[in-house]
């Protein structure tokens, strides 16, 4: 019998994504993967996925689906402020589950997964990993080709996403010691490549400006509302080239957009600056309407940044804790304690 969970409520954008698909942006595939590899690689974790598998898991944004059990049972890590529930049967009252740790779920159950808030993606990891087939070495989902994931498209009603394992490995559940820290004030970026496209005034008002994300923000990038960025005589135009993830064109109009998962592989505006890879997993998080500033930075201090945040993803990785069972109490700890701190006669 095959192990799956089935859809029978899609969220509003529900994809498969892994690392991404590194590798092939020569040949014009973008990368896609995950936009927030942070809490992709701690739902992995916490489902048992060791990093090396680069097991590939769902990203729900803004909000979830509501999924059916079709195995014995599986394991999940569920990552992100998202409301969440499980359903053991028909007319039982929902039971909310707490996020960040992860859960077994058996045959028959539903788990209900509502409204992301905060940000703008939540992540539910299965141990063995969701096992839709690979393409060009990656499971990852890009909707604007029709390629990877589930039929390279957003799940929709009806679904099976099949499962790597049959049944879920004999251990306690695992919760996060505490929420990753990904960091605040400004988005930290290296000015560049096309640095020589903008006046003085220009690259003054990128990084003295306070910016707002428009409407117009997804898995391709963010267009940001404010200030006009002076183009030097250069101009806006450039011969088309390479797109770094978190590249910042600035085009005729003036205003940057950052470029995300989802990006082209090659692009022929200027770009003003490039955000820090250990920023990109924040600037995703953005919702419209939140605002935002620029710091830039040099090269070597966006690498320390990286090691930074890849040393303390690695810690938060390593402590995580047997989560607290059913009401909250671990009465085999407490058992274990000298309940008894003296005697009066």
């Amino acid at each position: 019998m095959s192990t799956r969970l089935i859809v029978e409520r899609p969220g509003l954008f529900d994809t498969v994504q892994d690392r991404g698909r590194i590798g092939f942006q020569e040949l014009g595939m973008p990368t896609a993967g995950a936009m927030d590899r942070i809490a992709l690689a701690l739902a992995n974790a916490l489902a048992g996925n060791p990093v090396e598998t680069n097991a590939a898991a769902l990203e729900m944004s803004v909000l979830g689906p509501t999924l059916l059990v079709e195995a014995e049972s599986v394991r999940i890590g569920l990552v992100g402020p998202i409301e969440a529930s499980l359903i053991a049967g028909e007319g039982t009252t929902p039971k909310q589950l707490p996020t960040d740790r992860s859960h077994t779920l058996s045959r028959g159950q539903r788990l209900k997964l509502g409204a992301i808030t905060g940000v703008t993606t939540a992540y539910l990891a299965v141990e063995g990993g969701i096992a839709v087939p690979p393409f060009m070495g990656s499971r990852s989902t890009y909707t604007r080709a029709a390629l990877g994931g589930l039929e390279g498209r957003k799940l929709m009603q009806g679904d099976a996403l099949p499962l790597a394992r049959d049944a879920a490995s004999p251990r306690a559940e695992l919760a996060l010691a505490a929420p990753f820290d990904y960091g605040s004030g400004p988005l930290c970026v290296v000015t560049g490549p096309q640095a020589d496209h903008f006046t003085e005034a220009g690259h003054a008002t990128f990084t003295g400006s306070e910016y707002v994300v428009s409407k117009e923000a997804d898995r391709m990038g963010i267009r940001f509302e404010g200030p006009k960025i002076e183009h030097s005589a250069l101009g806006p135009d450039i011969v088309s080239d390479g797109i770094a993830p978190g590249a910042i064109q600035v085009p005729a109009a003036g205003l940057p957009i950052a470029l995300l998962a989802d990006r082209q592989t090659a692009g022929g505006y200027a770009k003003i600056a490039t955000i820090a890879s250990a920023d990109l997993p924040r600037t995703c998080r953005l919702l419209p309407g939140m605002r935002v500033r620029f710091k830039a930075i040099t090269v070597a201090e966006a690498e320390t940044l990286r090691r930074d945040q890849e040393r303390r993803l690695a810690a938060a990785i390593a402590s995580l804790k047997p989560a607290l069972p059913e009401g909250g109490i671990d009465l085999k700890a407490l058992y274990e304690e000298n309940l008894i701190d003296g005697v009066v006669l």
